[in-house]
């Protein structure tokens, strides 16, 4: 077995889409909130005129993190013609049906409604946007905001959906390298859980893993379109560490910044603190420095070894080298950037 075999494995075992078993329950409970959320806000004169998924599940980037909550990030959208001009109203509206639900630790947060299933393990979010030809403004605010800190800010959640998705800028083979994109992201984020404290991996932002990877990716697929998930990883890592991401602080700290590709344009790490700037960009140098010790290694056995402690034991180790092959690497052939050259 190849390595980028192993690969595929791991990535299947990590991988978690709406359609799968164990999502039923979010998914069977997120289609009975939608139903709850729109009759309440019809109610009270505020029809939705449309939903749509955000985070993961709506651009195929969604891992199983043992022992955590499913997260459902449902867009509620109401029409601009009618809103209130107090954005937190319809977000009240919106807490009351959780609450009535038997959700626990419901609140309204500043970008979004939250709270988390009793019995069952699922968080969920719900944004709430208001539409007029096609521009979109996000209710912002939390329950006892004054009104300075209350508005209705643009945003574009489509526009980011669509490009996380989009394989137009990709140069021949543009479908492989999506796919290998994204199986690049949940690499990330299950490293990023393996590697941090669980603390700090809730500050290294799922989506700014998302951004990073989508603008620095380097795919690595050979003449006959094949894979090497190996290679295209530790490019991207690298084009991720020599972005403009990080920025020296002076004693050894760093400050990390990632700007959002759609409206709102704001920076994901807006805030964040130096510790998690400086974790990060450590944790992704020795990412690196571990991924060109297991390209530069032959024995299949040793690789996956070195991939294990990246990963954690969902990459698993063959269980001698004596019946295992050996990997061989064909890292010529045809490369992709995230400009598509």
């Amino acid at each position: 077995m190849s390595i980028q075999a192993k690969f595929i494995k791991f990535h299947d075992k990590i991988k978690l889409s709406r359609e799968d078993s164990e999502y039923k329950d979010a998914r069977e409970k997120d289609d009975s909130i939608l139903k709850a959320v729109k009759k309440a806000l019809e109610e009270e004169g505020y029809p939705v005129i449309d939903n749509f998924l955000q985070g993961s599940m709506s651009t195929a980037t969604g891992i199983k993190n043992p022992g955590e909550d499913f997260d459902i990030d449902r867009a509620i959208v109401i029409a601009f013609d009618g809103s209130p001009d107090d954005p937190v109203k319809v977000k009240k509206i919106v807490l009351k049906v959780l609450e009535d639900r038997g959700f626990k630790n419901a609140k309204i947060k500043k970008p979004c409604v939250t709270a988390d299933y009793t019995s069952k393990n699922l968080h969920i979010d719900i944004p709430i946007y208001r539409e007029q030809n096609g521009d979109y403004e996000l209710a912002v605010g939390k329950k006892n905001s004054s009104d300075d800190n209350k508005e209705w800010s643009a945003s574009d959640p489509k526009g980011l959906r669509d490009w996380i998705n989009d394989s137009s800028l990709y140069i021949g083979s543009a479908n492989k390298k999506l796919e290998q994109y994204k199986r690049i992201v949940r690499y990330l984020k299950r490293w990023r859980d393996n590697k941090f404290s669980t603390a700090v991996a809730k500050k290294v932002f799922s989506i700014a893993l998302t951004v990073m990877a989508k603008q620095q990716f380097s795919s690595s697929l050979d003449d006959s379109e094949k894979a090497n998930d190996l290679v295209a990883l530790r490019d991207t890592v690298n084009d991720m560490l020599h972005a403009s991401y990080f920025s020296f602080q002076g004693n050894e700290q760093y400050r990390v910044r990632v700007t959002l590709p759609k409206s709102p344009w704001r920076d994901i790490f807006d805030g964040s603190s130096l510790n998690t700037g400086t974790q990060f960009y450590n944790k992704l140098t020795v990412l690196k420095n571990k991924l060109d010790k297991a390209i530069e290694e032959t024995d299949l056995v040793k690789q996956c070894k070195i991939l294990n402690e990246v990963f954690g034991d969902d990459f698993e180790v063959p269980s001698s080298s004596s019946t295992a092959k050996k990997a061989a690497y064909a890292t010529a052939g045809a490369s992709g950037t995230s400009q598509g050259a």
